[in-house]
């Protein structure tokens, strides 16, 4: 087992080391150490998918939006509107509508002087300084055309929350205007907090006569990500070492009763090295909040997610109690010319006012997303036991199981993620994704690089050898192939065209040509049919083994099985060539199985893939015997033990040329069920003669042969036999005879 594990890591080496190469790039990349950019933009289209795939789809009551739409400013004349009218709107919202709280997602920064006033008191001052009963009636007027003071009164004692915004610049850029709010917190209480806070430069904020007027206000800056999208908002904004609330926190502290703002640390601690800010809490509320101290929006689904009612329609009491009625409104826009939208993961035009209701329900249903510290070494982990596993898998299954396994592994990392998500636990997942697939493509295109590279090895090696269904099997594997030479048991076949010289002799060279072409790529593709490897062609004669390249258990048959259906192949091609006018072409066969080498052999100028060996030889010997013998194809002793299912002639028992040790030698006559009843007579009326022979019993054998050239008088074998025989008798061979006959010639 453990040899088989080595020998699978030796194998796929580079595959396996490419694999952790990139599985270590990915868990760098998760620990923050590099910066695979692509990952962050896959994080970031990941986690809109995941928003858009779990939005609610339905209207939150609880928050009425109330609209500075088209509608509005077409009624109400452009914007800013007078503060008298905006005064007025506030009165309707707590005293006729009841509702709960009141948030602005705009900014009050410049005095309101639509009324006159500052005309009126100039000219109190200048022209008509003298004039008394001018000052008297503009004393009485002052209280009705302060439209500021108006509209600080409307807010007096009441649920609102004003916003205001900061700014980034530098140096002449920077600008402050009307008056911040208190801080949530001071340098004091955030006293050796490592985040990485949201720093601001300048604020334009409202009126300090309006500020003074509320509890609180909140800024309502987004949190724009690199591809423009707003997913997250800064929960806190630090300005001169000072820190500021969000709109949404402010509204919700309000509605609750202006609780402090507290911050939460991991595990309860304020001291120590590890001081990251991890949730801000109202009350009982908490707010999940990342590294920046910025919370991701719980968007609950597209635009129109909450109520809106037109600010025009509030102002002339248009809108039936009940939509409003102790509901938590914000002011904003919708107006195109006002510039309040924002591209966010579930639209990309979306009012920002409704960013700020989708934050304000998210903290009081407590379902805010959150990424604390601890999703990192999630993120790591998962990608290491991914990594692992299909580093070490993908280069030894099958293409379709090493789909199946990475389609199974990415199923895995998304239900586990989509069960974290289901918890508000954004767990990272771009990372996670991304090296499975990079790793699959990776490992199949390498596999089927190396591939394409070991079958055109495999082919240039082999190709001209054997058949290109074998080359496709052994390209698999290639490093079982090679063409070193080695020793192996095998079986090899030569054939050979009788009377060759004669034939061509009565043929143009064209013909000569098409001929041989013709009989060649028959014999070769049923020799390549039969799994066998053609070794080479001399002249008309053929060299095939079996065995090699490509072990082959049934070699013996192949070979054999391929000797015979040559045979068959050939009658055909007599008929074919005899409508052409050409001469009959017929096969001597040899076969022989044994211990042969081999490998590429030859000389530095050229080399061969081919068997050596005294098998091989006694093999062309047998061809060359077929002749002598009058039959088609001549097994050894070896091949025909090896085939019990094929029935044998035993020809004879001789010693050929340049061996000492004798052989028997055989003729296949057919498979055991497939032979006609006069065929077995015939047989087995030449092992009886075979017996008297081998017992000296000549009259007996001729008297067998006699009736065997009845049957076959045109048999070749049988009248070998006979005139053997008729020798014997007049000069008999000596009393230690063994039934070998000599063989003097090569044949």
């Amino acid at each position: 087992m453990l040899d088989k594990i080595a020998q699978l890591l030796r194998r796929y080496m580079m595959r396996i080391v490419l694999g952790l190469f990139l599985t270590s790039l990915f868990v760098l990349n998760a620990s923050n150490v590099i910066d695979l950019k692509f990952t962050n933009q896959l994080e970031a289209l990941l986690f809109d998918l995941r928003i858009n795939l779990s939005i609610k789809g339905t209207i939150d009551s609880r928050i009425v939006i109330v609209d500075i739409d088209e509608k509005s400013l077409a009624a109400e004349g452009r914007w800013p509107w007078s503060r008298n009218r905006l005064a007025h709107m506030m009165d309707r919202l707590f005293n006729e509508y009841g509702v709960a709280i009141v948030g602005f997602d705009v900014i009050f920064a410049e005095k309101d002087e639509s009324s006159g006033l500052r005309v009126l008191e100039r000219l109190g001052k200048e022209v008509l300084r003298g004039d008394e009963q001018f000052n008297r009636s503009l004393g009485k007027l002052r209280e009705k055309l302060d439209y500021d003071a108006i509209f600080a009164r409307s807010l007096k004692e009441r649920q609102v929350v004003l916003g205001y915004y900061f700014t980034d610049f530098e140096g002449d850029k920077v600008r402050t205007n009307g008056e911040l709010p208190p801080p949530v917190f001071t340098s004091a209480d955030m006293a050796g907090a490592r985040s990485s806070f949201v720093k601001m430069t300048g604020y334009g904020a409202n009126l300090p006569e309006l500020q003074q007027m509320v509890p609180c206000a909140g800024h309502f800056n987004p949190f724009v990500d690199p591809d423009g999208v707003c997913r997250r908002i800064p929960a806190l904004v630090e300005y001169k070492g000072a820190f500021y609330e969000s709109l949404s926190i402010a509204v919700v502290r309000t509605l609750l009763g202006s609780p402090p703002l507290t911050a939460g640390f991991p595990d309860g601690r304020k001291q120590g090295d590890y001081r990251k800010i991890e949730w801000l809490g109202i009350s009982d509320l908490k707010i999940p909040v990342d590294e920046q101290v910025t919370a991701l929006v719980p968007y609950r689904g597209q635009r129109n997610s909450f109520r809106y009612v037109s600010a025009t329609d509030v102002i002339n009491g248009r809108v039936e109690k009940d939509q409003l009625e102790g509901a938590i409104v914000l002011v904003g826009t919708t107006a195109q010319g006002l510039m309040d939208m924002r591209s966010t993961p579930v639209g990309a035009v979306y009012p920002g006012v409704e960013i700020h209701a989708n934050m304000i329900a998210g903290i009081l249903d407590q379902n805010i997303k959150h990424s604390p510290a601890y999703v990192v070494g999630a993120e790591v982990l998962t990608i290491l036991v991914s990594g692992l596993l299909l580093s070490f898998l993908l280069p030894i299954l099958s293409p379709f199981r090493s789909i199946f396994f990475t389609i199974f592994m990415l199923t895995a990392i998304c239900i586990l993620n989509f069960a974290a998500w289901q918890e508000n636990l954004v767990l990272p997942l771009a990372g996670s994704l991304a090296l499975p697939v990079i790793l699959f493509v990776v490992s199949m295109s390498y596999g089927f690089l190396l591939e394409a590279r070991s079958k055109h090895q495999i082919t240039g090696l082999f190709g001209q050898y054997v058949h290109p269904e074998l080359v496709e099997k052994m390209s698999l594997e290639p490093d079982r192939f090679t063409m070193q030479s080695r020793s192996l048991d095998m079986t090899v076949l030569f054939s050979d065209v009788c009377g060759f010289t004669a034939i061509s002799e009565q043929l143009s060279p064209a013909d000569l040509s098409a001929l041989m072409n013709e009989y060649l790529s028959a014999m070769t593709e049923v020799v390549q049919q039969y799994r066998g490897t053609i070794d080479k062609y001399i002249g008309d004669a053929i060299m095939a083994f079996w065995g090699a390249p490509l072990d082959d258990p049934d070699h013996v048959s192949n070979a054999v099985m391929a000797a015979m259906q040559m045979q068959a192949r050939a009658v055909k091609l007599r008929e074919t060539f005899a409508a052409k006018g050409w001469p009959e072409l017929y096969l001597g066969i040899g076969i022989n199985t044994g211990i042969m080498n081999v490998g590429n052999m030859g000389s530095k100028f050229r080399m061969a893939y081919t068997v050596m060996g005294d098998a091989v030889n006694l093999a062309a010997r047998l061809e060359g015997l077929s002749r002598q013998y009058g039959v088609s194809i001549i097994v050894g002793e070896e091949t025909c033990n090896r085939l019990p299912g094929i029935l044998f002639r035993e020809l004879d028992r001789v010693r050929v040329k340049g061996r000492n040790k004798p052989v028997t030698i055989y003729e296949p006559l057919g498979l055991q069920g497939d032979l006609d009843p006069t065929a077995r007579d015939e047989q087995e009326l030449f092992s009886h003669m075979f017996t008297h022979y081998h017992a000296r019993e000549w009259d007996e054998s001729l008297e067998h042969l006699h009736e065997l050239l009845k049957l076959k008088p045109e048999s070749k074998l049988f009248q070998l036999y006979v005139e053997r025989i008729e020798h014997y008798r007049k000069e008999p061979p000596p009393l230690d005879w063994d039934g070998v006959f000599t063989h003097l010639t090569k044949a």
